[in-house]
């Protein structure tokens, strides 16, 4: 990388940032995704218990008894919370997919010789 401009090789240091953010993203969406699908599987499984049935929670390092309709609200705040970091997460993605690619044709094009447009 001795020859490569300072700019590119800034481009180059600028595009490796922006891929261990993506691989951040991607396994912080990945972890919420299935919390989402545990929480819903958790929502299933309680669908046919009774009233009385007795059902626990886990609180820190604790199991408290709770009623059905106290845990099913729980779990589907859970379920809400978490399906609105994934959708962030994904605008983030989105947004980071997208500098990544342009970055990445203007140090194609530096590197072929063409002048590209300044990054962003």
């Amino acid at each position: 990388m001795q020859n490569i401009s300072p700019k590119v090789q800034n481009q180059f240091a600028m595009l490796q940032q922006i891929q261990q953010q993506l691989q951040t993203i991607l396994q912080q969406k990945t972890q919420y995704e299935m919390a989402v699908r545990e929480a819903k599987r958790a929502q299933e499984e309680i669908a046919d218990a009774t009233d009385d049935t007795p059902l626990y929670m886990s609180i820190g390092t604790i199991m408290v008894q709770k009623k059905k309709d106290y845990v099913n609200t729980k779990l589907t705040e859970k379920v809400e919370t978490l399906e609105l970091r994934v959708k962030s997460l994904e605008k983030q993605e989105k947004m980071l997919q997208g500098k990544f690619e342009q970055l990445q044709t203007q140090i194609k094009s530096a590197l072929e010789g063409k002048t590209a447009p300044n990054a962003a």
